[in-house]
């Protein structure tokens, strides 16, 4: 990931770089890198034949940019085994002024919640070992019920599932059919920018 980040191009290396370097420059996916071309938040320029390239400066620029510490909009925690699907939601908030932070499982969620409190946590409920039901009773203890609102969500529970998720304290359920901009959408509600 970034490997290359902050060198100069070495001799006979371009320093315009194609949409498929550009990413892994950013250590994004490509779909993302696009995005935020299109937005303007990425520099970009297009060849006669409509390909994108992207200067070297232009990204370290937009690195500095972007960094953590510069943004200021409210905190979200995404805690999801899909890595597409917290990427999605990543992009998609960040675009609309949010700090967001990830984890991969509960494990990692509950070391994030250690450093930092988010304003929100966007929480999966069907994870591997430890699952989101479990994940938003070890929240509750450690740092009391309601004082993190948690947006539960998943594509594989019954109906009864969102009675649960008020039940067991959480501000919001997403289920079946999940749709990832329902989730962005319901963020928004709870905690605008």
């Amino acid at each position: 990931m970034r490997e290359d980040h902050g060198r100069a191009a070495a001799p006979g290396e371009s320093d315009w770089l194609t949409l498929g370097r550009a990413a892994r420059y950013l250590g994004v996916a490509q779909s993302t890198i696009r995005k935020w071309s299109d937005s303007g938040r990425v520099r970009a320029f297009k060849t006669p034949g409509g390909h994108r390239r992207y200067r070297r400066a232009d990204l370290d620029n937009f690195l500095e940019g972007s960094a953590p510490e510069s943004r200021s909009g409210p905190v979200v925690l995404i805690v999801d085994d899909d890595e597409q699907l917290r990427e999605y939601v990543r992009v998609n908030l960040e675009m609309e002024g949010y700090t967001i932070h990830e984890a991969a499982s509960a494990d990692d969620g509950m070391k994030v919640l250690d450093e930092l409190q988010p304003d929100l946590v966007l929480l999966d409920v069907m994870m591997p070992q430890v699952d989101g039901w479990e994940m938003l009773r070890l929240m509750h203890e450690r740092h009391g019920v309601g004082s993190i609102p948690v947006v539960m969500f998943s594509g594989k529970v019954d109906e009864r599932a969102a009675d649960q998720a008020a039940e067991r304290g959480a501000q919001g359920f997403i289920g079946k059919p999940f749709d990832p901009n329902e989730l962005i959408a319901q963020t928004k509600q709870l905690l605008p920018t």
